[in-house]
């Protein structure tokens, strides 16, 4: 697994992989914003956190 996908995975389950400052660059970049460390405990944020980091999580792969 790569730190980037470590990140994600990190984002949107709420479970530590990897480095947390991988993670806080992705919820950054995500969130088109700056982002504090203590607003990582507020549950809105973390619901918006994980509905945009969604994309990046799921991958549909279909059989040919």
């Amino acid at each position: 697994m790569t730190p980037r996908e470590a990140a994600i995975v990190s984002a949107y389950t709420g479970y530590m992989l990897g480095s947390f400052s991988e993670m806080h660059k992705f919820i950054e970049e995500i969130l088109d914003r700056p982002v504090f460390t203590h607003e990582l405990a507020n549950k809105a944020l973390y619901d918006t956190i994980r509905e945009k980091a969604k994309p990046y999580f799921v991958v549909v792969q279909i059989d040919p």
